[in-house]
């Protein structure tokens, strides 16, 4: 019974390093990326296996230090910037189905964010927008049955994007530093669905936006896979930290709401106000 469970140890640990590996293979086939949701649970796994299975030396070492390289690179992030600087964004999926509610309208006057990014503006609550004209009177909004918007308090310079379809949605406005653009991005499911054409076809658009960008989104991904990558890439950008979970599904945290700027800055979580995702706001800065 011992050796039988070691092999099934030796079977499980074998298939977790695999789908560790694979899950950085997301430039290779975007089932890679899929699998890098499972990164820390699989690197888990795999240190406390190599240790459990008493291996030698010379074999639990390799497996322990690719398990904790995995995990350091999770763990990651941009420094914190002191309060009281640079441009305040909030971001947040306000949910297809979610109508408008005061308590909706309430949680974004009190934030006291400079511009907003919102993904899933629809007919049941697209009235948002109207009823924030006073504090947020520079809009570009991009309808579909998923529709993004930007809000800013910043005039805009007359440049926006609009992709085909669900995707982004991008203002440029002119802040107290200069001009800026300002990005609200909503990816499809990762494979087997299609965030990798998506993703693809969205890179003409982001390589157009000169000068700074700050891009808020529902990437429907975690920041360390191939596809947001190459957005951050794209847009001269990388993610705000620190990480936290924006969705559970079925009880799973995932952390796949999140700010990327060109400068280091600091995020922090904001309530759900009846939709399915937490909002996220950060303070960036727009210097490198």
């Amino acid at each position: 019974m011992r050796r039988l469970s070691r092999l099934v140890g030796i079977a499980f640990l074998a298939l977790s390093a695999l789908g560790l590996v694979a899950g950085y293979g997301g430039a290779l086939h975007p089932a890679g990326d899929s699998l890098a949701l499972l990164r820390l649970p699989l690197a888990l796994i795999c240190a406390l296996l190599a240790l459990a299975l008493r291996w030698p030396r010379r074999l639990v070492w390799p497996v322990g230090a690719v398990a904790l390289a995995s995990l350091v690179g999770l763990a990651m992030t941009k420094l914190p910037q002191p309060e009281g600087e640079g441009i305040v964004i909030q971001h947040r999926n306000l949910w297809v189905w979610n109508p408008v509610s005061d308590e909706m309208e309430a949680e974004l006057r009190d934030s006291g964010a400079d511009v907003v990014t919102l993904s899933e503006v629809a007919p049941r609550n697209e009235a948002l927008l109207a009823r924030l004209g006073d504090l947020y009177p520079y809009q570009h909004y991009c309808p579909d049955r998923w529709g993004q918007a930007v809000l800013s308090r910043f005039p805009g310079t007359g440049n926006t994007l609009c992709s085909e379809g669900r995707g982004i949605a991008a203002m440029q406005v002119d802040g107290p530093e200069g001009p800026f653009w300002v990005a609200g991005i909503h990816l499809h499911w990762p494979w087997p669905h299609e965030q990798a054409d998506q993703v693809e076809d969205l890179m003409p658009y982001l390589e157009q936006m000169e000068g700074p960008v700050i891009v808020g989104g529902d990437f429907n991904m975690v920041p360390w896979s191939h596809a947001v990558r190459r957005i951050a890439r794209a847009t001269r950008t990388a993610r705000v930290g620190p990480l936290f979970p924006t969705i559970y599904p079925g009880g799973i945290p995932l952390p796949i709401d999140y700010i990327l700027a060109p400068g280091p800055g600091t995020a922090w979580r904001r309530p759900q106000v009846g939709s399915d995702h937490f909002g996220v706001q950060a303070r960036v800065s727009l210097a490198p």
